[in-house]
């Protein structure tokens, strides 16, 4: 009995000198970071429940000073949210592999733009590039004001406390089946609209659980457990749901024999044959062209109605919540919009929302205190320098947005809600990488140009016929530990109708 305890403990001895002092792990401990644990590492500090993830990684970020590590035999984890570091990883292709926390959502966004690299990924990145020129963004105006005129028909029937959560969802998810898909939700893909919201959100929890529990990164070990099974339910609904999407714009683009032939730009980059060159569309001219099939069409839908309703849903809802708790902006941005309209109950024209200046501040400021990406990921495929420390090949970089862009050395009062911070006037001393709220470099967010529009579409028709006053407070929001920045709890605002 005694020689197999001296065996057992040998060889966790012999483990954890292994574990901890070859090369790599010499070098990378020392980046600062919580202490480590014999055989363990640092795997107990992110050992929570997916609730407290989120204040977890802020507890770190305030006790290390913009870079930290977090080790795990084999995983090495490396914090970033300082904007030096950041330009280095973000600003060119040298670092555009994506991390393989990744991996966890690849059954479901499979190879789309988010996570493709490479060829594939340059493929896909031009061949939906013209989606989102402004010319092309202009004709699906008209779209979004008809759904800002319906969010704004929807809170005339609320009252008193109304968790705005839902609503917004349904604004945004309305409008990118509208808009960047061609398909109009009916009743009976409402009531699927719904499942694929709720979906998403599960599939958001279930993602969560394996961030916090570090074993499940192994494939093997999470194609066993519950959370798998579960999993491919939910992935399955939201695939139903956007392959219904696919299906019904096809059916328009056969019958109204669509050219949509990729060859029709002009030099000056202005898509002038194309009426209606919806991102479907041009997925949809692409299959026939050969160069991309039924699968490709089907994992970029997944990954821009994704990206392109979640996002932009958490973007408005926190929006919404600053400038019911901050009053004195709210009434800068009324007042802008009788500057714009008067008494006048139009709706917006482009021109319009590119007078909203106050408001657009309004969006930056909120996407500043709350970025709805709130983090990506990149794997360092060689050594690289950061913050004076080497950093070895194989480590996996987290860039933290939230924290980056609450930086007291970056901005004053960081937490405070100061949309004036965003004045030409003030912004010219900023890093250029110190405000990310859609990455930047190479790998940017090809949509922030129809996420910025929707924003201001949908607020400006609130903010005209209806007054926000605060219910939950800015303090009182937990966040979740989610790919995308959302509160675990319902966020409630009072709506009183304008007189």
């Amino acid at each position: 009995m005694l020689y197999i305890l001296i065996v057992i403990v040998l060889t966790l001895v012999l483990w954890h000198l292994f574990v901890n002092y070859h090369k790599d792990a010499r070098i990378f401990r020392k980046v600062p970071g919580t202490p480590d644990r014999f055989l363990f590492g640092n795997a107990l500090e992110v050992y929570v429940p997916p609730d407290q993830l989120f204040d977890v990684r802020r507890a770190l970020a305030k006790k290390f000073k913009g870079i930290y590590r977090i080790y795990v035999y084999p995983f090495r984890f490396l914090s970033i949210y300082n904007p030096e570091d950041i330009e280095i990883i973000l600003s060119g292709m040298k670092f555009h592999e994506k991390s393989f926390l990744y991996e966890f959502i690849q059954p479901w966004l499979a190879e789309g733009l988010l996570l493709s690299k490479g060829a594939k990924w340059q493929q896909r990145r031009k061949i939906l590039t013209p989606a989102f020129h402004f010319d092309i963004l202009r004709q699906f105006h008209i779209t979004m004001e008809e759904n800002s005129k319906r969010l704004t028909e929807t809170l005339a029937d609320v009252s008193g406390e109304t968790n705005i959560i839902p609503i917004i969802s349904n604004y945004t998810l309305n409008t990118i089946c509208e808009t960047a898909m061609g398909t109009k939700l009916s009743e009976e893909t409402s009531a699927a609209g719904v499942s694929y919201k709720n979906a998403i959100l599960t599939l958001g929890q279930i993602f969560a659980q394996r961030f916090t529990k570090v074993y499940l990164f192994i494939h093997f070990l999470y194609n066993l457990s519950s959370f798998k099974t579960m999993q491919q339910k939910y992935i399955d609904i939201v695939q139903k749901f956007t392959a219904d999407v696919i299906i019904n714009r096809k059916k328009t683009f056969k019958k109204n024999d669509l050219d949509m032939s990729l060859a029709e730009a002009e030099d000056d980059g202005v898509y002038k044959k194309r009426k209606r060159a919806a991102f479907l569309d041009l997925l949809l001219a692409a299959e026939s062209e050969g160069k991309i099939d039924t699968s490709g069409i089907q994992e970029e839908v997944d990954t821009f109605m994704f990206e392109g309703h979640d996002t932009t849903a958490a973007g408005l809802t926190f929006l919404t919540l600053m400038l019911a708790n901050h009053q004195d902006a709210q009434q800068k941005v009324y007042e802008e919009m009788q500057g714009i309209f008067g008494d006048s109950t139009r709706t917006a024209t482009t021109d319009d929302l590119s007078q909203m200046k106050y408001l657009e501040l309004c969006i930056k400021e909120t996407l500043r205190l709350y970025p709805p990406v709130h983090f990506v990921g990149r794997v360092l495929n060689e050594t690289v320098k950061l913050s004076n420390y080497t950093i070895p090949a194989g480590t996996e970089c987290l860039i933290h947005i939230f924290d980056l862009h609450r930086s007291e050395s970056l901005y004053k009062n960081a937490t405070a809600f100061e949309p004036e911070r965003f004045l030409p006037e003030n912004s010219v001393d900023r890093h250029p990488y110190a405000y990310i709220p859609f990455s930047a470099g190479p790998r940017n967010c090809i949509g922030k140009k129809f996420a910025m529009m929707e924003m201001k579409s949908a607020m400006s028709a609130v903010i005209r016929q209806y007054k926000l006053e605060p219910i939950t407070k800015p303090e009182e929001v937990r966040f979740a530990g989610d790919l995308i920045l959302r509160s675990i709890d319902p966020i409630y605002v009072k709506i009183v109708k304008r007189s």
